[in-house]
């Protein structure tokens, strides 16, 4: 495997790049430049833009790598790295003029995310992390949180917006884990969701329907700063299986226990 922390410098300018973008973009945001790709899934120009940033930044500083895009720009040739991209985590935020929102990307090699990035724009935030060097955010490291159990632990979640197969299951998940624990949190963007477990703000998140752009990056830095990432069996299939739970490893059990007690696969 090819020396990754240059790689990892280099592609927090590309994140910060995009970012500043996003950021001047949304001065002047036009909400009739909205379009909708399926059912509230919202996406703008600005998306699609810092896509392209990105893409050819990237392309520049690792040519032998493929792309998974949220937008499809990129190619996927079965090579032996990817990147995996989220030019806006947080678009309907985004459009809303609501924080949080962040540029996340993802870099896999072969199976394993190796290297992750997350630029939260509004607060000026760049987290990031390489497989073996610790998870770190704008140059401190970071560590998940201290907390021993679902009742001293604050939870991220993500809402459905548009897989609703699974509601009744979702709603008696939340209602038990109200009962549980400090309390519940919805950011609206999984990339930061998953930062905030790694640097112990939140103590676990789970969500269901996510894609791999949404959460490679945060994988990484979990597993960095100290976390545990699972699926909703305890198994890995958190990449591409569309259901994560990520916590700082001592609520994890309990967590995804009391999970199962209601969720159908």
């Amino acid at each position: 495997m090819i020396d990754l922390l240059p790689i990892l410098q280099q592609t927090e300018i590309v994140a910060k790049e995009a970012g500043a973008f996003i950021r001047k973009e949304r001065q002047s945001f036009d909400l009739n430049k909205v379009e909708q790709k399926g059912l509230n899934d919202l996406v703008s120009y600005v998306d699609k833009e810092a896509e392209k940033i990105i893409v050819d930044r990237l392309s520049r500083i690792l040519p032998e790598a493929d792309f998974i895009t949220e937008e499809g720009t990129g190619s996927t040739n079965g090579k032996e790295y990817t990147w995996i991209i989220d030019p806006l985590d947080g678009t309907t935020n985004f459009i809303h003029g609501l924080p949080i929102f962040s540029v996340s990307i993802g870099l896999k090699f072969h199976d394993e995310v190796v290297l992750g990035v997350v630029y939260e724009i509004n607060f000026d935030e760049c987290f990031y992390a390489v497989k073996g060097k610790g998870a770190f955010c704008n140059g401190k490291p970071i560590h998940v949180s201290p907390a021993k159990t679902l009742g001293e632990s604050l939870i991220g979640t993500g809402f459905p917006y548009s897989a609703f197969g699974q509601i009744d299951n979702y709603l008696s998940v939340l209602r038990l884990l109200m009962e549980k624990c400090h309390g519940l949190r919805r950011m609206g963007s999984a990339a930061v969701d998953l930062c905030y477990v790694a640097c112990g703000r939140q103590d676990g998140f789970f969500e269901y329907d996510l894609k791999p752009y949404d959460v490679a990056a945060g994988i990484i830095i979990i597993q960095e700063a100290g976390g545990r990432v699972s699926d909703f069996e305890m198994g890995d299939d958190y990449l591409f299986g569309k259901k994560i739970v990520a916590t700082n490893g001592l609520i994890h059990d309990e967590l995804v226990s009391d999970i199962q007690k209601i969720w159908k696969k």
